[in-house]
């Protein structure tokens, strides 16, 4: 017997069909418009297949013979019911459809191929994005948003801000020090989490980190840097890479950066490789320009494959540095290709920081990204916030 939810979803997908049945006529009308002319698109319309769709029920079939409620099943099924045509009006379809195809194949015109270059762009998930609606924070949300508790507040506007609804930002902001200690990450938020982390857009990723923040109940305060310093510079290794996060994110967030980075650097040389990998972390989202250069030097020499790929990555995508200040480590990154004492390893991290950085796709050979960068313009001049 096949189960409610099986039965639920058959709605949903005979109206998905039938949606591209629809759209599918639709495209064929614009066609047979530009290249045949109205008048034998009037002749067409309404005399190609009608689709019947069958209704079904939710709830479960009470029938006591499955056998009879597979056949119910069967009949349910998506099939189209021609309707009886006078044999002229398919004779006019038919020449219609010829003389599309005639058309595109051997006229050639410019209307032609411009239709057919708009279908396939139906058809193609290639090009520019089509947006969907303006992208805005309905004000129908922003009502809703009061009767909502905490944690839905927080799962909505934070999925908003990752698909770049205006609006959305503004209302994180405003709300996220109410969530402080009333959410959690749980599994449909911290999903939400680390998509907005890993956004394109470091705003996405300043939201993601604001919601962190409010369901660890960190307070955005000295003080509460104070409190953190004890553990993140002398703790037990779960303690010590907690604290080590929140001040990375507290810092970034405008919370005394310059203190915050030196208490994270403290530890990137630890002799606790999970210690490392923490300060690390932290130092990259901390995002100050003060966090590149020992971001480049354990990417460098750190004795830990994973600690140097997590730098590679802190420098090159992930973390909270910003394109332009990314695009400073570039001459490093350069010379740490033509370094013949690197390994194998790490070098294939370099060239792939540095095609993460320019958008560059080049072989991994120093020669060509060298000769690549100084050909070109002088945008690639070392760029830091202080001559933003």
């Amino acid at each position: 017997m096949p189960s409610q939810e099986h039965i639920s979803l058959l709605p949903f997908r005979t109206a998905r069909v039938a949606d591209g049945i629809r759209c599918a006529n639709r495209v064929f009308r614009k066609l047979l418009e530009r290249t045949c002319g109205k008048a034998v698109l009037r002749a067409y319309s309404g005399h190609l297949y009608r689709f019947r769709l069958p209704s079904y029920t939710s709830r479960v079939n009470t029938n006591p013979d499955p056998r009879q409620e597979q056949d119910t099943l069967q009949s349910a099924s998506l099939s189209p019911e021609p309707i009886a045509a006078p044999v002229g009006r398919w004779r006019v379809f038919a020449f219609a459809a010829a003389g599309v195809l005639l058309a595109m194949l051997f006229v050639g015109t410019r209307t032609a191929r411009a239709a057919w270059q708009e279908i396939a762009q139906l058809l193609s998930l290639h090009g520019k994005p089509e947006p969907a609606s303006a992208n805005v924070l309905s004000e129908h949300e922003i009502e809703g948003l009061d009767g909502m508790p905490p944690q839905s507040q927080a799962e909505l506007l934070l999925e908003r801000s990752i698909n770049h609804y205006r609006g959305a930002n503004d209302q994180i902001a405003a709300r996220v020090e109410s969530w402080r200690g009333k959410i959690k990450l749980d599994d449909r938020l911290n999903n939400l989490f680390m998509t907005g982390l890993n956004s394109d857009d470091l705003r996405v990723r300043a939201a993601a980190i604001e919601v962190d923040i409010a369901s660890r109940n960190l307070e955005k305060t000295s003080a509460t840097v104070d409190r953190l310093e004890q553990d993140a510079r002398f703790g037990e290794q779960g303690p010590r890479a907690n604290a080590l996060w929140d001040i990375g994110l507290l810092g970034s967030r405008g919370i005394e950066p310059e203190r915050a980075a030196q208490i994270i650097l403290a530890s990137i040389h630890d002799s606790n490789v999970n210690v490392r990998y923490w300060a690390v972390e932290a130092l990259s989202y901390l995002g100050t320009d003060d966090s590149i250069s020992p971001l480049l030097a354990v990417f460098h020499d750190d004795a830990s494959p994973m600690i140097r790929e997590r730098a590679a990555c802190g420098l090159a995508q992930s973390g909270m540095l910003s394109e332009k200040q990314r695009r400073t480590t570039v001459p490093r990154l350069l010379e740490f290709a033509e370094d013949p004492a690197l390994d194998p390893e790490t070098r294939k991290w370099v060239y792939q920081a540095l095609r993460d950085i320019t958008g560059q796709s080049l072989p991994h050979d120093p020669a060509a990204w060298r000769n690549w960068y100084n050909s070109n313009d002088a945008s690639w001049n070392p760029v830091t916030h202080d001559s933003m």
